[in-house]
C-alpha cells in the first residue's frame, strides 16, 4: 500500500473524502460535549453553589462515560457490524443532552453527564474503527491527521459558540443545543455512512469472544506500550482542558469570550499538529514521528511549568498552552496507528481499549490535582508529571516492542514500505 491515503475496501463503499467528513463530525463527540459548555464552567458552579472542583467533576463524569462506553460500543461493533451500535449510541445522546438541560441538582447533572458519555461514546470509538477497516499503516496516519481538520474544528467553533451563548443563555440552554446536534448526527449517520465491516469479519460469539479479542491485543507488546503512554498523556490532556478555563479566568481576568479565543486558538494548534505530522510521517515512519512528538510535548509542558514557576503573564501561559497543543496533534494519529497495526480483526474492542486508557485517568487524577486549588502552577506540574511518564513509557515501550521476536509487523509500518 502507497503513503496516500488509499482505501482497503472499495472505494465506492466510502470514499477518502466522506470518510474524513463523516468520521470527523462523529469524533467531535468528545469535544462538543466538553467545549462548548467549557466557557460556562465558572457560571455552573456558582448556579449550584458548589465549589470549582465539583464543577469540574461535571466534565469529569462525562469524560468517564466517553471512555467506558467505548468498551461497549467497540467490542459491539466488531459483533453487529459499525452502523447499528452508531444509531443507537448517537440517539442516546441526543436524549441525555435534554436530561442535563433539565437537571435540577449537581448530584442529577453529574449522573446524567456520565451516562451523556456512555452514549456518546460510540462516535469516537467506532469512528476509529471504521478509519482501521479502509487504511492500514503510513496511510492510516494521514487519514488521522485529515480526521483532525474536521474533528478538531469543534474545539475551536465551540468555545466561540459557547462564549456567545453566555451571553443569550445559561448553561443549561447549551444542553439543549447538544441534543439537537445529537439529532442532527443520527441522521449523519443513517444516511451518509455505509457499513465498513463485512459479515465475514465480524466475531459471532458473545462476552467471552469479545474478551478473548481483548485479551489478544493486550498482549501485544506495542499495542499495550501505546495504551499506558496513552492514558498518562490523557491525565496531561485533561488537566489542560478542565483547568484552563479557571486559571485564564480567575487568575489572569479573562472574559468567558476572551477565554473561548485563547481555547480556539489551541485547537488549531493541535490540528496544525496533525498536518505536520501528516506531511512527515511518510518519511519519518509512525513509530518516528510518534516518538518525537511525545518527546517534543513532555518539552513544551516543561516550558509551561518552568514559566508558571516564575510567575509569567497570561499572555505567556496561553503561548504555552498552544505550543503544548501544537506538539501534542504531531504524536496522536500515529499512536494511534501503531497500536492498531496488528488489531484489523478486532480494531473495535482495540479501538476500544485505546480510547478508555486515554479518557478514563484524566477525569480522575485532574480533579484530585485540583483540591488544593486551581492554580497556573498545579496545571503546569500536573501536566509536566503526566507528559514525562507518557514520553518514558513511550520510549521504553515502542523501542522494547521493536526489539522483540516477530518484530517485524512494526517493520511494515517504516516509510519505506508505506505501510
Amino acid at each position: 500500500m502507497s503513503g496516500t491515503e488509499t482505501p482497503r475496501v472499495p472505494a465506492r463503499r466510502l470514499s477518502t473524502l466522506r470518510a474524513v467528513l463523516v468520521l470527523g463530525l462523529l469524533e467531535a463527540f468528545g469535544p462538543l460535549s466538553m467545549d462548548l459548555y467549557l466557557p460556562h464552567l465558572p457560571q455552573l458552579a456558582r448556579s449550584f453553589d458548589v465549589s470549582d472542583a465539583l464543577a469540574q467533576a461535571t466534565m469529569s463524569a462525562c469524560m468517564i462515560g466517553l471512555g467506558l462506553g467505548q468498551l461497549v460500543a467497540g467490542p459491539l461493533s466488531d459483533r453487529f457490524g459499525r452502523r447499528r451500535p452508531l444509531v443507537v449510541g448517537v440517539a442516546a445522546f441526543a436524549v441525555l443532552s435534554v436530561c442535563c438541560a433539565l437537571a435540577p441538582t449537581i448530584e442529577m447533572l453529574l449522573a446524567a453527564r456520565f451516562l451523556q458519555g456512555l452514549a456518546g461514546s460510540a462516535g469516537i470509538v467506532i469512528s476509529l474503527a471504521v478509519a482501521r477497516d479502509l487504511f492500514t499503516g503510513v496511510a492510516l496516519s494521514r487519514m488521522l491527521s485529515l480526521l483532525l481538520v474536521v474533528s478538531g474544528t469543534a474545539p475551536i467553533v465551540a468555545p466561540i459558540v459557547g462564549g456567545q451563548l453566555a451571553y443569550v443563555m445559561d448553561w443549561w440552554g447549551v444542553f439543549w443545543v447538544l441534543g439537537g446536534v445529537g439529532v442532527c448526527l443520527v441522521a449523519l449517520v443513517l444516511f451518509a455512512l455505509p457499513e465498513t465491516l463485512a459479515p465475514a469479519e465480524r466475531h459471532a460469539g458473545g462476552m467471552p469472544e469479545a474478551l478473548a479479542h481483548a485479551g489478544e491485543a493486550v498482549r501485544d507488546p506495542l499495542f499495550r506500550a501505546v495504551l499506558l503512554a496513552g492514558a498518562a498523556g490523557g491525565v496531561a490532556f485533561f488537566t489542560y482542558l478542565s483547568m484552563s478555563s479557571f486559571v485564564m479566568q480567575e487568575q489572569f481576568d479573562l472574559s468567558p469570550q476572551a477565554f473561548s479565543l485563547v481555547f480556539a486558538a489551541c485547537a488549531l494548534a493541535s490540528i496544525a499538529g496533525g498536518q505536520i505530522s501528516r506531511v512527515l510521517v511518510p518519511r519519518l515512519g509512525p513509530a518516528r514521528m510518534y516518538l518525537t512528538g511525545i518527546t517534543a510535548t513532555l518539552a513544551s509542558t516543561l516550558v509551561l511549568l518552568a514559566l508558571a514557576s516564575a510567575g509569567a503573564s497570561g499572555a505567556l501561559i496561553a503561548a504555552s498552552l498552544v505550543l503544548f497543543m501544537l506538539l501534542a496533534g504531531t504524536s496522536g494519529p500515529n499512536g494511534s496507528t501503531l497500536a492498531l497495526a496488528r488489531h484489523g480483526a478486532r480494531a473495535g474492542t482495540a479501538a476500544a481499549l485505546l480510547g478508555t486508557s486515554t479518557f478514563l485517568f484524566g477525569p480522575v487524577v485532574a480533579p484530585l490535582a485540583a483540591l488544593g486549588g486551581t492554580t497556573t502552577l498545579t496545571m503546569a506540574a500536573t501536566m509536566a508529571i503526566a507528559a514525562a511518564a507518557a514520553a518514558v513509557i513511550a520510549w521504553i515501550g515502542v523501542r522494547r516492542a521493536a526489539r522483540a521476536p516477530g518484530a517485524g509487523e512494526i517493520g511494515e509500518l517504516s516509510p519505506s514500505t508505506g505501510r
